[in-house]
């Protein structure tokens, strides 16, 4: 080594941080190539009895220098946090699964019990994963409570042996009586994608020690989504979920709305950039209503959510105590919207919790739709055809047997409605409608509402018939009520919806069915206040139906301020 080069590394050595049990080589910009580039820095190793922690970010370590390291951390029984990112820039992607390994094994030879450990910013793809395999697995991080893993690059393959890594070393760590309990994961960045992102979230299940997660960037959508929040209900101490910058869409929002009803420790949603769009949007505020006491932020920006929606989720958040900031810029509001929100935030002093809204993409044009579910592999986004978002918010088994008659007859007045059906088989109507399924509760109520007419007599069984189907689908779930609420919306055109909805023909009779269930008790405040809300930012959609709809609004209206 040159004379100068040797100066150099001795300055740069001098400015090391000890202090705490800590060795701080951070950020001095040291290339260390060999054995003899090292020798400085392995002798402050060497020297320090109470080795807890070692910071090498910010240098590049070469094979022969990590093989020098790990000589020196064999002896290092008390180690427990390695701060190791970024330090392998400007080397070989093929190196540095090697220098892992070394590093890997000085750490289980010296009966090392980490804490923590981070390799972000390391990009050394799913090789780099097999060179820290064997560490994850071994008593050495049966101790581990954060690992960070950030911007390496570890695709479908090296999430997979992570997650697996994750898994055996929970098993081994319980059968010795001292299970794992990771609470801080961190691996943005990473293009895990759906099957990566799923074997993760089996890890996630087995452990159910989380209280953090952030996996932002990696090209997951709905099915990676689903997986994941299958995942997070079983981690009740969950307190940050940071999903930025992937593909929820419809199926992906209500999937993770119907996790968070089951945790009560959440203070950070960052579901930014994630397309959750209007329907998600509303699904996340239902669950705000009714759960989620301590959250402090909400990041639902850029993800195509028009004004009404948007609305939605900002009377929600305004009763929590704890709420510091909602963040929905770069949605779909357009000025109006905006300058709508921001009042309505004013009026109650929580302006300030309101993020920018810059970058607001406005109002949506007719002409464009969200029929493509961005992001699905397999195309088939016809959520309201085949029920799958249905499936989201089910908590009830499949149907039995016996019921396949009445389902029949409801099939039979669903194609052909009519008066004398709807008198002869009206307590079948009640009770089968299921309240997880709010396509098809959507649809009955349409269907029945059709046969409003002039006909006093016709119209109190219509009625009776109705108030009996909404009275049941709307004392559900907050979730599930204004999932009900929002598809019938999305049927009858006033909330643009996803996938290629069903629509079904309005008249006047459907709307002031509508009104007399407003003025019936089972239809809350809060559910008055949610269609009031959406009905009067898109109430041209019904001016074909403009008396029925006036007096639709004046009800919602008279609902939705009785309290007030």
């Amino acid at each position: 080594m040159a004379s100068d080069d040797i100066a150099q590394l001795a300055d740069a050595l001098s400015k090391t941080h000890v202090g705490d049990g800590e060795l701080s080589f951070k950020g001095l910009g040291l290339k260390l190539d060999d054995s003899e580039s090292v020798a400085e820095l392995l002798g402050k190793i060497e020297q320090y009895p109470g080795l807890r922690a070692l910071r090498l970010e910010g240098n590049t370590v070469g094979v022969e220098a990590a093989k020098a390291i790990a000589k020196a951390l064999e002896s290092k029984d008390q180690l427990q946090r390695c701060y190791w990112s970024d330090m392998f820039t400007g080397r070989l992607r093929s190196e540095i699964p090697t220098a892992l390994m070394c590093l890997s094994g000085a750490l289980m030879s010296a009966g090392a019990r980490l804490t923590e450990l981070d390799l972000s910013d390391n990009a050394f793809g799913p090789d780099g994963v097999k060179g820290i395999e064997q560490l994850l697995k071994s008593p050495s991080c049966h101790t581990l409570r954060e690992l960070r893993l950030n911007n390496c690059g570890m695709g479908i393959g090296g999430g997979k042996i992570l997650a697996e890594a994750l898994i055996e070393c929970h098993k081994k760590s319980t059968a010795v009586g001292s299970a794992l309990r990771l609470k801080v994961f961190v691996a943005g960045r990473n293009r895990l994608e759906n099957d990566g992102a799923s074997a993760l979230a089996k890890a996630f299940q087995l452990m159910g020690s989380l209280e953090e997660i952030h996996m932002p960037q990696n090209g997951i959508n709905y099915a990676g989504v689903m997986a994941l929040a299958s995942a997070i209900r079983h981690n009740p101490e969950l307190r940050v979920l940071n999903f930025n910058d992937n593909t929820f869409t419809k199926r992906g929002t209500l999937a993770m709305a119907q996790a968070l009803r089951h945790l009560r420790n959440i203070q950070v949603i960052n579901f930014g950039d994630c397309l959750v769009r209007s329907e998600g949007a509303i699904a996340l505020a239902a669950v705000l209503t009714e759960g989620l006491p301590v959250l402090k932020e909400l990041n639902l920006s850029f993800g195509e959510i028009t004004a009404g929606a948007a609305l939605v989720v900002a009377q929600a958040v305004m009763d929590k105590p704890h709420m510091e900031k909602v963040n929905l810029n770069g949605n779909c509001l357009g000025e109006d919207g905006c300058d709508v929100l921001r009042e309505v935030l004013d009026n109650v002093h929580k302006g300030e919790m309101l993020a920018s809204l810059s970058e607001d993409e406005g109002e949506p044009d007719d002409e464009e739709d969200e029929d493509s579910d961005a992001g699905d592999s397999d195309g088939s986004d016809e959520c309201y055809e085949t029920g799958e978002c249905e499936e989201i918010v089910k908590e009830n088994g499949g149907e039995s047997p016996e019921k396949s008659e009445s389902q029949a007859e409801i099939l039979s007045f669903l194609s052909n409605p009519s008066a004398e059906k709807l008198s002869h088989m009206k307590m079948n109507l009640q009770q089968e409608v299921n309240v997880s399924e709010p396509n098809k509760a959507a649809e009955l109520f349409l269907k029945i509402g059709s046969l409003h007419s002039q006909d006093t007599v016709a119209n109190a069984v219509v009625f009776e018939v109705i108030d009996g189907v909404l009275k049941k689908v709307l004392s559900a779930s907050a979730l599930q009520s204004h999932c009900f609420l929002t598809t019938l919306l999305v049927m009858i055109g006033v909330l643009k919806g996803e996938g290629k909805v069903k629509k079904v023909p309005l008249d006047q009779g459907q709307l002031l069915c509508l009104e007399h269930a407003v003025q019936q008790e089972y239809f809350t405040q809060d559910h008055a206040s949610v269609l009031h809300t959406l009905l009067s930012r898109n109430g041209d959609a019904l001016k074909f139906c403009s008396s029925a709809r006036d007096r639709l609004s004046s009800a919602l209206e008279k609902k939705s301020h009785k309290y007030h």
